[in-house]
C-alpha cells in the first residue's frame, strides 16, 4: 500500500499503526508538501500538489492508497474532490489524534473508508 502523505511527517510508530490497521504492509510514504498561498486560486494549487504524486491514471485507479490529509480544511476538501476525479471513488483516510502527555505526539486512531461511508449514507436518502 501507498500512503500519500500532504500533512505532517509520519512516525514509524504511525507507520506500524497504520499497518496493524489496515491488516496490510505499507510500501511507501510519499511525503507531499502542502503550502497554500491564499491569494492564489485553490483549485489550481491542489492540482498542482496533486499531479507532483506522479501516478499514471490507471495506478490511481488500481493502486491501494492510503491518504493523509492537510489540516488546513478548504485544502483537504479541495484534495479529495480532486483525488475522487481521479481514482472514481473516493479514497481511505488516516485519522490522527494527539495522545496525551508532556511532548505534542500522535497516533493513528482508525482509517476512514470514505467510499464505504458514502454506501451507507445513501441509504438514507
Amino acid at each position: 500500500m501507498l500512503v500519500l502523505n500532504f500533512s505532517h511527517p509520519l512516525t514509524d510508530e504511525n507507520k506500524t499503526q497504520i499497518g496493524a490497521l489496515s491488516e496490510t504492509t505499507v510500501d511507501e510514504i510519499r511525503a507531499i508538501p502542502v503550502q497554500v498561498d491564499d491569494a492564489a486560486p485553490l483549485e489550481t494549487q491542489i492540482r498542482v500538489i496533486v499531479d507532483a504524486v506522479q501516478l499514471t491514471s490507471e495506478e490511481w485507479q488500481t493502486r491501494p492508497l492510503l491518504i493523509n490529509a492537510p489540516g488546513y480544511s478548504p485544502a483537504a476538501l479541495v484534495l479529495l474532490a480532486e483525488l475522487h476525479g481521479r481514482m472514481g471513488y473516493f479514497p481511505s483516510l488516516i485519522h490522527l489524534r494527539a495522545k496525551a502527555g508532556a511532548i505534542t505526539s500522535y497516533e493513528v486512531v482508525e482509517l476512514l473508508n470514505l467510499q464505504a461511508i458514502r454506501g451507507v449514507a445513501r441509504a438514507r436518502r
